[in-house]
């Protein structure tokens, strides 16, 4: 059994974290802890196998509160801040985590915390019972939890993408590089700088053009190999 603490001041990610947890054998959650001091409490009468860790909390930042702890569990970083990610490891953590994260990221973290070969993780991700069938979007300081199926399409706007669904749209502060590595490639296709498409939902394929509903989306001359692969 795999002994767990989430410290995190954010309720929703202490909901998504546990969430993805139960999704996996031999996980118990010990505590829910919303700073870190009341971490150090738990933790000096208590022991625990791995920490799900935020850095930018009230009382005690989380990088801190690793400095004082003499016997560390494995850590696994879950902040929005990817600019202490050299820090972290330097203070040797298993692995940091971005928010918001895919749960095939979350699993490959876990996976390497409890030290278990490739070849034998705590679970398989080609395990139809636990491959993960939404992804979590950030937008407002909020997240937002999204099926993959309701997705239609992803069009970059600068700084931002906007994810077209089947009856809405989010706008998130990301990369279209970014969120590709969180889509599979099963079932998404980059087909231009600026866009990625849902492969179900394609309607038609004409020239340098594919439909999906109403919208008319453009094939760039550097994907038009993934497209063709894709017809074939």
């Amino acid at each position: 059994m795999i002994r767990y603490l989430i410290i995190d001041d954010e309720h929703i990610a202490h909901d998504i974290i546990k969430g993805y947890c139960d999704m996996l054998p031999n996980m118990q959650l010990m505590k829910h802890c919303y700073d870190a001091i009341e971490a150090l409490d738990y933790l000096s009468t208590n022991s625990i196998d791995l920490i799900f860790l935020d850095l930018n909390m009230p009382k005690l930042k989380g990088f801190d509160f690793l400095k004082t702890l003499p016997n560390k569990p494995k850590v696994i970083v879950t902040t929005a801040y990817k600019e202490y990610a050299l820090e972290g490891y330097e203070l040797e953590i298993t692995d940091y985590l971005l928010k918001p994260f895919s749960f095939e990221r979350f699993l490959k973290a876990v996976n390497k915390a409890i030290h278990i070969k490739e070849s034998n993780p705590i679970i398989a991700l080609s395990n139809e019972n636990t491959q993960s069938d939404h992804i979590f979007l950030s937008s407002n300081k909020k997240h937002f939890q999204v099926k993959l199926d309701d997705i239609l399409y992803i069009e970059a706007a600068g700084n931002y993408c906007n994810v077209f669904l089947k009856n809405d749209n989010i706008l998130v502060r990301d990369k279209i590089s970014n969120l590709l590595e969180k889509l599979s490639s099963e079932n998404f296709i980059q087909v231009h700088k600026s866009f990625i498409v849902a492969k179900q939902h394609i309607h038609s394929l004409e020239g340098n053009r594919i439909k999906i509903e109403d919208t008319i989306i453009p094939i760039g001359k550097m994907y038009k190999s993934n497209v063709i692969n894709l017809i074939k």
